[in-house]
């Protein structure tokens, strides 16, 4: 496993659980706006494994769970085994996921590796390439959308709302493609750290213009949020 970080404690990442957030190097996608450039361009110092373990083991009788996200965790050979490993301790597991390879997600879920899965929708299926910044197959994000909708497991999908990306139009689009997911968050740019810095100067939408959009969400999904 390439871990490039670790949160050692949190209140928000996992819904009603306290956590710890292991962040895998390395992803397949370079959205312009990541707040995680050092993860993507795989140039931040890596974790020493049998530490992070160590740490998870310690204090195992005081957190609830472990979230995985990146980077893009799915990209990780040895993924399996390290979750494998945490479960073993005790921990309910959380993966974050671009959702670019259902086979390894599925294979999770059929394993009973994974107990909350949060996966990016990253613009309207036909134009994927927009946000990404990377060919995408858009076959496989369809697969992993209907995965979680049709899995057992509780998931969410999520948006990072960038303005000069994403439209209102877009985000219609969006509801077409998760149409019947239980949860979905619209999360609000926050232009402090990107991958490219051109997005250090990007908006976001207003206050009374996300509330607009989140409930024209609600007419797709059981519960729409913002973040």
């Amino acid at each position: 496993m390439k871990i490039g970080g670790l949160q050692k404690v949190s209140f928000i990442d996992y819904p009603g659980k306290m956590a710890a957030i292991i962040f895998t190097m390395g992803c397949n996608f370079r959205c312009p706006y990541c707040h995680n450039p050092e993860l993507v361009d795989e140039t931040g110092t890596l974790l020493d494994i049998d530490a992070v373990c160590t740490f998870l083991e310690h204090r195992k009788n005081i957190l609830d769970a472990v979230t995985i996200t990146g980077g893009e965790p799915t990209l990780q050979s040895d993924l399996f085994p390290f979750i494998q490993k945490i479960k073993d301790m005790g921990y309910l597991v959380k993966l974050d996921t671009n959702g670019t390879h259902p086979e390894v997600i599925e294979a999770l879920m059929s394993e009973h590796l994974v107990d909350y899965i949060a996966m990016d929708i990253k613009g309207p299926l036909r134009e994927y390439e927009k946000t990404t910044a990377r060919p995408v197959d858009t076959n496989a994000i369809r697969r992993s959308i209907a995965l979680l909708m049709e899995g057992t497991i509780p998931y969410e999908f999520r948006t990072t709302v960038v303005k000069s990306l994403l439209t209102p139009e877009d985000l219609n689009e969006i509801g077409g493609d998760i149409q019947g997911a239980r949860l979905y968050y619209l999360q609000k740019f926050v232009p402090n750290k990107t991958l490219n810095p051109a997005f250090l100067r990007k908006t976001t939408y207003t206050d009374d213009e996300f509330e607009t959009m989140r409930r024209m969400m609600e007419t797709y999904v059981t519960t729409c949020a913002l973040r």
